[in-house]
């Protein structure tokens, strides 16, 4: 082949392996020309990270474990104080210091750009925004790849429910495993995907590979498909494929390796002891025998549909019907199209479909172990769009669809398109305007004058809604009151002194106490409220007072309101309400509007000590961990 130089091009031959499309378009057929516009990737770029930037600026924490399980051992690496969950006991030493370590460095630059004021608060949101930009740059990896391999069309749609979906907007920002390990998933993917120049299993092993195991060991089940497809075409290959094959998923399994090994190494240099945290994970999670996590709740297996299409809304059937619709065209559309093609497109589109089917069978469920799937539900809606905009924009007169005015059916795929958009601002803007106040309920604290050095601020049933100690002035110390709840809460990692040779970071080996893997109480985690100089509390219209939840903000008698914001009473908004924003405004009916009750900060009013008469007694113990 000759470029426009005249000079001859030699195109490097793929493995022997890897039987290879005549061209990308083989793999989803269509009726135009190649040759269309495409979206340059630095533009999808941008437009990826400016929504992950205004996700990490506004979007409230949906998940109690990113705090207490990833920010709060975060900021005893950076600070030396912080909770202390369960997992981080070296007894049961199922989470990874190396991964809490990797945040903790890309924390630091935040603490610079306060040139040393107290706040820590730009840790915190500089963090987000750096797990923003690894996913963008991760995004556009695989929107490049998808451009190429598949189709620009196919590309501009993962593009566009990427940035815009309500899913994304949290997912891309969290600090959780499950996001890290959507980011090396998505990288993974780009890898097996793009056979030019080479097959990239190596790539691909080690991408998802380390992500399992530095974030969450089962991710590793993204890479079946692919190294299923590889290992079918080798075992019809000649043996010099099945050695090239072989060959491959030794590079990949020991860059894995090399990971490992590196992980292993600092999570012992942590806990003192030889550690394998991935080994921990699966171990508790599938072998322990003792609950696992389903002490912590389970639900129906339609939770993750159901969930699915409240952050994918229409791209979810779409995503669903992805595989019979390119089988049907495979079937009905037979326009010299290679069988190895229509492989590698139902390959392309199994990951989605096997994690949904493996997580709907779990009896334990969380929003967030689909995390790793989102880019692969995106992908296969993308293909399921395009293959029903082929068929729809058709000019064939022997088909139904070509009777069909075009401009009617331009005015219907832009209708489509609309509607996505206005769901998934529907939804997005009803989390932030409902549940934001977490994130902002704690700035008067950095006033100078307001909080003195050893103040405690403290929760009883907002216990789970706390932020992390980034958000308050480094002098205070969050601690947690008796509430309802009687499960097991954090404890506080041992801050070590001066007087005492016990190294660095002593949290992170010594043995803490009232620990257990059984979610059981333990009275120790809990503080007198007669140490309390703050109190974080809520009021809805819905909720009655108890014993021990009483109505802390209407006690004027003993607090003072320093800031309150508004937090959405679910219980009292109807449905429509509760599922995205709807703005108070006169002509709106009632049963539609939102209810909202007070979420506040609250300061004791006097020096004289409050008397806690909401149980007896009220151990007034602080947890030495």
């Amino acid at each position: 082949m000759a470029d426009v130089s005249g000079s001859t091009v030699r195109r490097r031959k793929p493995p022997s392996s890897v039987p290879v499309a005549k061209s990308s378009e083989a793999v989803l057929p269509q009726e135009a020309s190649p040759r269309r516009f495409q979206l340059r990737p630095s533009v999808a770029f941008l437009v990826l990270f400016a929504s992950h930037v205004v996700a990490a600026s506004y979007h409230p924490i949906q998940d109690c474990d990113e705090v207490f399980n990833f920010y709060e051992p975060s900021h005893y690496l950076n600070h030396g104080h912080g909770f202390q969950t369960w997992e981080y006991s070296p007894v049961y030493a199922i989470r990874s210091w190396a991964y809490a370590g990797l945040h903790a460095v890309f924390a630091i630059p935040g603490r610079l750009l306060m040139f040393g004021t107290e706040t820590k608060t730009a840790e915190f949101y500089f963090l987000r925004i750096v797990l923003g930009l690894f996913c963008a740059l991760c995004e556009t990896r695989l929107f490049t790849k998808i451009a190429g391999v598949l189709n620009p069309r196919i590309a501009v749609t993962f593009l566009l429910i990427m940035a815009t979906s309500p899913g994304m907007f949290h997912a891309s920002i969290s600090y959780l495993p499950s996001s890290y390990t959507m980011y090396t998933t998505m990288l993974g993917m780009a890898a097996f995907m793009d056979w030019r120049g080479g097959v990239r299993t190596a790539q691909g092993i080690f991408a998802i590979g380390a992500g399992a195991v530095l974030g969450w060991p089962f991710a590793a089940a993204m890479a079946i498909p692919f190294l299923l497809e590889e290992v079918m075409l080798a075992s019809i290959s000649d043996r010099q494929g099945l050695l090239d094959l072989v060959r491959r998923l030794f590079h990949g399994g020991a860059r894995v390796l090399l990971v490992l090994v590196s992980q292993v190494a600092v999570d012992s240099f942590f806990y003192r002891k030889l550690v394998v945290v991935p080994f921990n994970i699966v171990w508790y999670n599938v072998f322990s025998g003792n609950g696992g996590p389903d002490l912590y709740g389970t639900e129906a297996w339609h939770f993750y549909l159901r969930n699915l299409f409240l952050n994918f809304h229409l791209w979810l059937p779409l995503a669903l019907s992805s595989m019979p619709l390119l089988i049907a065209q495979h079937f009905f559309r037979t326009k010299g199209n290679l069988k190895t093609s229509y492989l590698r497109g139902l390959v392309f589109l199994s990951p989605f479909y096997l994690w949904l089917a493996i997580f709907t069978l779990q009896p334990h469920k969380e929003e967030r172990f689909m995390y790793p799937a989102y880019p692969a539900l995106a992908l296969d809606a993308g293909v399921a769009l395009h293959i029903l905009l082929a068929n729809f924009g058709s000019t064939d007169p022997r088909s139904v669809v070509s009777k069909i005015p075009l401009q009617l059916r331009f005015v219907t795929i832009l209708g489509f398109v609309f509607a996505c958009l206005a769901l998934s601002a529907f939804r997005t803007l009803g989390t932030m305007t409902a549940y934001n106040a977490p994130l902002s309920i704690y700035e008067p604290l950095h006033r100078p004058g307001l909080a003195q050095q050893g103040d405690m601020v403290c929760m009883g049933k907002e216990w789970y809604r706390f932020p992390s100690h980034y958000l308050l002035p480094n002098k205070m110390r969050a601690k947690f009151i008796k509430s309802e709840f009687s499960g097991l809460l954090p404890g506080q990692f041992h801050e070590g002194n001066s007087d005492q040779n016990i190294g660095f970071f002593p949290g992170t080996y010594l043995e803490p106490s009232g620990m257990n893997d059984q979610n059981r109480e333990d009275l120790g985690k809990y503080t007198d409220i007669r140490h309390c100089n703050f109190l974080v509390d809520s009021h809805l219209p819905s909720t009655e007072s108890t014993s021990l939840e009483p109505h802390f903000i209407a006690d004027e008698e003993h607090w003072e309101k320093t800031k309150c914001l508004p937090f959405l009473d679910a219980t009292s908004t109807g449905v429509v309400g509760r599922l995205g924003w709807i703005p108070d405004l006169p002509f709106v009916p009632k049963k539609f509007r939102r209810t909202y009750g007070e979420y506040c900060l609250l300061k004791r009013k006097t020096k004289s000590p409050v008397v806690d008469r909401r149980v007896a007694p009220v151990p007034n113990i602080e947890t030495l961990s």
